[in-house]
């Protein structure tokens, strides 16, 4: 299939909108229905959530379209990317270390073997230089603006500043080489105006060193929220070496992503992140950048403590994941208190394990009844799913 004549393309004023098919997706999607175990019930789950970035009235809605219109990007072009993506893209092209964490299934979502669920919009990067549109400018000595914005995957902890679906927005800047060289002080220009757009003139911000596969150098951006620092986002100037590996030379820039919940977060000062995806109608009209959120209603926490017996080869994050697919966004954080291993006890290839459940609504008081019913089906599917003996 010819990329050109397989892609969308529309143009809003100067920039040109691009939707990369999504075939091979959708032949993925189709062999996870045929699927009954519940990792493919999981995934199929995460992928059916809405992109709150482009859900209007949303929060992070706004806050992408502030982005766009930041003055030293406001004609970039924007590229909408598979959610299913080659884990070889995601990280061999992206110079992630062969013993990476996040190459391993107890932190990416693996659709098969070699397909996971994206776990960052830097992946637009391949799909964008292998347009047969962008080749040509690429021969002409062009210069290459993009944003790209989305859900993004990761097997995390539960609390309440982290989903294991949440959204990145990321852009970047490439100019021929014999045109010019760009600075760190280049992108901290547009990451000011970044900053600013979304938190007003009169932010407190730095920039700090970093540290990323695919740039170097690298850098962060913190602002100041209550007198504490807050990192939110990361940049730096794309490495030739994976520029390569995509297969352009000549060209240098820079580039950058961060996570539209972390600035919604620090912007309206939330509490909770799961308030990102309230149908409360008290909670969304106050899901405006730079209001000050303000509770709705102060509901009771319900805490549950678990203990169990498991083999060493059980993986944590697999079962932050069993705990939500259970009490969804009932449950408010999992907290590992305690593990520990007695080879006289437990034998040699066993290890017990405590964890903490928070169990509280948004937006109202958990009976003691629907708790203790969600805890005994933890209970029974930690029993079944992992094989844990519950103490």
């Amino acid at each position: 299939m010819d990329l050109k004549d397989a892609c969308l393309f529309r143009y809003t004023g100067n920039t040109m909108n691009i939707e990369i098919p999504r075939d091979e997706e959708e032949k993925l999607i189709e062999e996870l229905e045929k699927r009954t175990d519940t990792e493919a019930q999981r995934i199929k789950g995460y992928l059916g959530m809405p992109d709150l970035s482009r859900t209007k009235g949303s929060p992070l809605y706004d806050m992408v379209e502030r982005v766009k219109n930041v003055p030293l990007q406001k004609d970039f072009d924007i590229i909408d990317i598979p959610e299913i993506v080659p884990a070889s893209i995601s990280f061999d092209l992206f110079n992630f270390e062969a013993d990476h964490p996040a190459r391993s299934k107890s932190d990416t979502y693996y659709v098969d073997e070699e397909n996971i669920l994206r776990t960052h919009d830097t992946v637009f990067w391949y799909y964008y230089l292998n347009l047969p549109e962008i080749k040509e400018r690429i021969e002409n000595k062009e210069s290459l603006g993009t944003l790209c914005y989305g859900k993004v995957y990761r097997k995390d902890e539960v609390d309440r500043r982290h989903m294991n679906v949440f959204h990145q927005m990321g852009g970047w800047y490439l100019v021929p080489d014999e045109e010019k060289t760009l600075t760190l002080d280049d992108l901290k220009e547009v990451l000011s105006e970044i900053v600013k757009s979304v938190f007003g003139e009169d932010v407190i911000y730095r920039f700090n060193e970093d540290v990323f596969p695919y740039t170097d150098p690298s850098l962060e951006v913190e602002i100041q929220v209550d007198g504490e620092w807050v990192e939110l986002l990361g940049g730096g100037m794309p490495k030739k070496s994976v520029l390569k590996n995509m297969g352009l030379t000549g060209y240098n820039g820079w580039a950058y992503g961060f996570g539209l919940e972390r600035l919604a977060i620090a912007s309206m000062k939330l509490p909770d992140i799961r308030l990102l995806w309230s149908n409360d109608e008290r909670v969304q009209k106050q899901l405006i950048l730079g209001n000050t959120y303000e509770e709705v209603s102060k509901y009771p926490p319900a805490l549950r403590d678990i203990s169990f017996i498991v083999d060493k080869r059980f993986v944590p994050n697999d079962y932050f994941d069993l705990v939500r697919d259970i009490a969804d966004d009932l449950v408010e954080e999992v907290e590992l208190i305690d593990k520990y291993e007695d080879d006289e006890k437990f034998g040699t290839d066993k290890m017990s394990y405590t964890y903490r459940i928070t169990y509280r609504s948004v937006d109202r008081t958990l009976t003691n009844e629907e708790v203790d019913e969600l805890h005994k089906e933890v209970e029974e599917k930690t029993n079944s799913v992992f094989g844990g003996e519950v103490r």
